[in-house]
């Protein structure tokens, strides 16, 4: 039986923390400090992935922790859209873009695997709540 205590404990969450962290380190620099737009619109989305996914676990119950991912997933869309236009500025260099895209990839894979896992798991089993902890347990167990 899987154990998720804690949102921390969210791989994908983990993972949209340090690319927030990438994104914040990349937009305080140069040119890219100065566009406050653009700077704050990455900022906010970045942030967004790994906020929605800490809502979500919040939530109670698998239908709604898996709208909340699929939120992350928009706003990992939009910080991709968002790094190619400032990519294309030359607010930063190629390392930086390939570093954040393929963060954002993993993010995206993850996030998609933890949804199918959930669907998958929402047929079968149950998704509970005791003593602020999500189990997943089979039905065989309720």
């Amino acid at each position: 039986m899987a154990t998720i205590k804690r949102f921390e404990d969210v791989r994908g969450w983990q993972l949209a923390k340090e690319l927030a962290k990438k994104v914040y380190s990349v937009t305080a620099e140069g040119r890219f400090s100065r566009d406050f737009a653009l700077r704050d619109q990455i900022r906010g989305a970045a942030g967004s992935i790994m906020h929605n996914i800490a809502e979500g676990f919040e939530a109670g119950s698998d239908k709604e922790f898996i709208r909340f991912l699929r939120y992350s997933l928009r706003s990992a869309a939009e910080v991709q859209s968002q790094i190619y236009l400032a990519f294309e500025l030359k607010y930063f260099e190629q390392k930086d873009f390939d570093s954040i895209s393929s963060s954002l990839a993993e993010i995206k894979s993850n996030l998609h695997g933890f949804i199918a896992y959930l669907v998958r798991s929402s047929k079968n089993h149950a998704f509970r709540e005791e003593a602020s902890t999500y189990l997943v347990v089979s039905e065989d167990d309720l």
